[in-house]
């Protein structure tokens, strides 16, 4: 009853579902981006950067280390078809969450895994969901952060493996994690 209520009022009063945004780093952003994007209720991932001092970095220097700055994504997100709390299930499942500045042989500040909160509610949410993995023995060393300014990366990058699934790279690392992804999220999945 409820549901259709609000179906109505949406009808009625022409209210959009509500998006929220989400900004998760956990290594190189050609990989999240192609997990996220794959998702029921993931309206747009755009691939950027952000958490460094540096205005308007480049790929070329986020590359070097000295920007402060992490690969991440911005997820729009319609919260009535997937939950936040369902994407730090996804985003914690499919990188490495206890390895400090460093997914696999990417190394350094800008592949740390990090979630920066856009809602005192986000962070809430991710703080206790660490505290749960910490519970069962995983030690995140997860950055939780107040969202700061975030920078689209070069147009390149967007749908970098879309557009470039023969690449060595994208190749080698991300079907093991869309893998992952099918084995047990599947029900998630566009």
């Amino acid at each position: 009853m409820q549901t259709s209520l609000l179906s109505s009022s949406r009808h009625l009063f022409g209210n959009q579902p509500a998006t929220e945004t989400a900004i998760f780093g956990g290594g190189c952003f050609w990989c999240t981006e192609a997990v996220f994007k794959a998702l029921k209720g993931v309206q747009q991932v755009i691939s950027g950067y952000a958490g460094g001092q540096v205005e308007n970095p480049t790929y070329e220097a986020i590359c070097e280390g000295s920007t402060g700055h992490a690969e991440v994504i911005k997820i729009e997100f319609d919260a009535s078809e997937i939950s936040f709390n369902r994407l730090l299930e996804i985003f914690f499942a499919t990188h490495d969450p206890t390895t400090l500045n460093r997914q696999g042989n990417d190394r350094g500040t800008q592949y740390r895994s990090v979630i920066f909160y856009t809602t005192e509610l986000q962070r809430q949410t991710a703080l206790a969901f660490i505290d749960q993995l910490k519970q069962q023995g995983i030690l995140a060393v997860t950055e939780v952060s107040p969202a700061p300014t975030f920078y689209p990366a070069e147009a390149y990058h967007q749908d970098f493996y879309a557009r470039n699934p023969h690449q060595g790279y994208c190749q080698a690392i991300i079907p093991p994690k869309l893998k992952k992804l099918q084995a047990y999220f599947n029900q998630d999945l566009r």
